[in-house]
């Protein structure tokens, strides 16, 4: 009978470690193709809130990597988010400052490359849980727009909700 009792318990312990965890960080980076950012490359993420992340906030950060041969101090984006049981994305242009007036950049550098995570949005709610879509496409006036490396996306928990 004590075996019978440890072996259900056992398989209890074990049933409830592989209930989902809240979301902590989501990230995730994408290579550009031959490093030049052509408008038609559109990267996308699918982020997977849970019930239980809709009472967190998040920060969302766009994470990118490019050599110092990159022309610009800045890079446009726009992001478009589809929500769950939505079908039209919403769209927004963002500017992602990458260099200081000087031409230093930002983000940390080994060598010639250099990586930035510029936040660009804080305290962001996910209202209803399910499978958020992002898309990200480069919105500067070169095409394709050179020495990108990669592009990348990163939420991660900022505080309980109010």
């Amino acid at each position: 009978m004590k075996r019978l009792f440890g072996v259900t318990a056992g398989l209890l312990l074990l049933a409830a470690a592989c209930k989902p965890i809240k979301m902590d960080a989501y990230e995730k980076n994408l290579e550009i193709p031959g490093h030049d950012w052509a408008y038609g490359y559109k990267p996308s993420f699918d982020v997977n809130i849970l019930p239980e992340d809709t009472a967190t906030l998040f920060d969302i950060y766009v994470n990118v990597r490019h050599s110092d041969a990159y022309p610009y101090s800045n890079m446009w984006l726009l992001i478009g988010t589809k929500y769950p049981d939505d079908s039209i994305p919403k769209e927004q242009r963002v500017e992602l400052p990458l260099a200081d007036i000087n031409g230093k950049w930002h983000g940390n550098g080994i060598d010639d490359i250099f990586e930035h995570r510029v936040l660009i949005q804080q305290k962001a709610l996910f209202n209803k849980p399910g499978t958020y879509h992002f898309t990200f496409e480069q919105n500067m006036r070169q095409n394709p727009l050179p020495h990108v490396m990669n592009i990348g996306l990163r939420i991660e928990k900022a505080g309980k909700r109010p």
